[in-house]
């Protein structure tokens, strides 16, 4: 596989990612384990590997030469990387406007501290336009930080228009609106689907065929019950369900109804709940390798080396891109588990993930803000951002070693045009199953405070499901967490 270019990273992976993580060249991973029980004790937004960049101090990245100046701030490359590949291919833009980036890494929080202070200072040197990723996107879109940004309307966009003609995921457009107005969207879809092993489908259910399976685990039915009938043929056969319970938390987390805080007050979301039960009985059955989230276990489950051969991880297009492929084993059908992979949709619809980009309301540079920011996340022609994402044509500096792979994207109108076929997926075309998974994913539930409660809430399964506190034990533990650590 290429070498791709960072995107969002969660604040909890940056630090152990960036020491070793699969760079699609037959490497391994590194990252911390829980110790077994497969439940992730500070779950990630995303996984995607990092780039260069992702140091702790500030580094800057320029492109054009004219006039007037855009300060653009990002937490990688990836979306000054995008403003190059703008400049090269419309020079004219490069001639009116100086870009200048700076790039400060999310560790420790370090990214949001300098923006934050950036935008209260104000002047000349605060951000035109910035990004967020999806541990800390409300906080910018929505929460504390909100009224710095302008909505696109104000930028000069045509929102609605542009959004219809795109065909943009729901979920970006709920997470990046305040009060009714867009101030924010991504580019990426994160979106999820089942990434099923074809070859372990066949033998327990006797098709492969992405149609039947969804049928069999009972695709977008908003619950696990079929899933789980599944799982017990598959123990039947001698497989896992899934690596860990970690591998369903995400979309636990992201289909509740309601948030962790309602009316000031937490709350536990009956979804969310549930995971408890999830994790407890997926343990229980020996359903699963008890393999945590970005451990090796976790790794060697996705080369078919684990204690049982798995039946199914649960994610977005990156997870495929940037985690699997290069931790099948192998370069091509035959190597590992290499072109074993099929999708699907999923049981439960969620997200995992994502960038979102923003302009600063009091940026005197509107124009040229709004057409990147156009450009990167709305604009659904041949020649727009995402048409060449999706069909992996972004090109970095010219060199071919750096081109993207082909990624799913936040407007539908782009991916139906595309071409999704992944040799890893046995040639499969992706993105319809993909577009699914956008269909499905829902941002209603989120916080601004969701990526500290959720630790707490998984430590809390975690410790359920090994069985070292009784439910009722664990409910208590993520309460009390909370209450000492949290004032909302």
């Amino acid at each position: 596989m290429k070498k791709v270019i960072a995107s969002v990273l969660s604040l909890a992976m940056v630090a152990a990612l960036a020491t070793g993580c699969q760079n699609g060249n037959g490497g391994e991973t590194s990252a911390p384990s829980n110790g077994g029980s497969g439940v992730d004790p500070v779950p990630t937004d995303s996984g995607v590997e990092p780039s260069d960049t992702t140091a702790t101090e500030k580094q800057t990245m320029t492109f054009g030469t004219g006039s007037e100046k855009i300060n653009l701030w990002s937490f990688t490359d990836e979306i000054p990387k995008m403003v190059g590949q703008y400049v090269k291919q419309k020079p004219e833009f490069g001639e009116k406007y100086t870009v200048e980036c700076t790039i400060i890494a999310t560790d420790g929080g370090a990214y949001q501290t300098a923006l934050d202070n950036a935008l209260v200072a104000g002047g000349d040197t605060a951000p035109d336009m910035y990004a967020a990723e999806a541990a800390f996107i409300l906080k910018y879109s929505q929460g504390d930080m909100a009224k710095f940004a302008a909505t696109y309307k104000e930028l000069g966009i045509d929102v609605d228009a542009k959004i219809k003609e795109a065909d943009i995921a729901k979920y970006t457009i709920e997470v990046g609106s305040r009060g009714g107005d867009l101030v924010a969207l991504g580019y990426q879809a994160t979106g999820c689907a089942m990434i099923y092993n074809a070859e372990v489908a066949k033998d327990a259910f006797g098709t492969e065929d992405p149609a039947e399976i969804e049928k069999i685990v009972g695709a977008g039915s908003g619950n696990w019950d079929k899933f789980f009938e599944a799982a017990a043929k598959l123990k039947e056969k001698g497989y896992a369900a899934v690596s860990g319970s970690g591998d369903i938390w995400n979309a636990c987390e992201k289909s509740a109804d309601t948030a962790w805080i309602v009316n000031g007050q937490l709350n536990i979301d009956p979804k969310r709940e549930k995971f408890l039960d999830i994790a407890k009985t997926l343990k229980d059955n020996g359903w699963s390798n008890d393999a945590a989230g970005w451990s090796e276990a976790w790794y060697a489950d996705m080369k078919g080396e684990g204690a049982q051969k798995v039946f199914a991880f649960f994610g977005p297009a990156w997870l495929i891109n940037y985690v699997m492929i290069g931790n099948s084993g192998g370069n091509k059908a035959g190597e590992g588990t290499f072109g074993q992979w099929r999708v699907c949709a999923p049981p439960v619809g969620f997200f995992w993930g994502g960038t979102w980009v923003l302009g600063n309301k009091d940026t005197s540079k509107k124009e040229g803000v709004a057409e990147l920011i156009e450009w990167i996340t709305l604009d659904s022609s041949d020649t727009g951002l995402q048409y060449l994402w999706a069909n992996g044509s972004v090109d970095w500096d010219n060199d071919p070693n750096t081109a993207t792979a082909k990624d799913t994207v936040a407007s539908a109108t782009v991916m139906a045009k595309s071409d999704g076929k992944l040799d890893f997926c046995g040639g499969q075309n992706v993105f319809p199953a993909f577009i699914a998974g956008n269909q499905y994913a829902s941002a209603k539930a989120m916080t601004q405070y969701d990526e500290t409660i959720n630790g707490y809430f998984t430590d809390a399964a975690s410790q359920y499901a090994e069985g070292n506190v009784d439910r009722d034990g664990a409910i208590e533990q993520f309460k009390t967490n909370v209450q000492d650590n949290l004032s909302f």
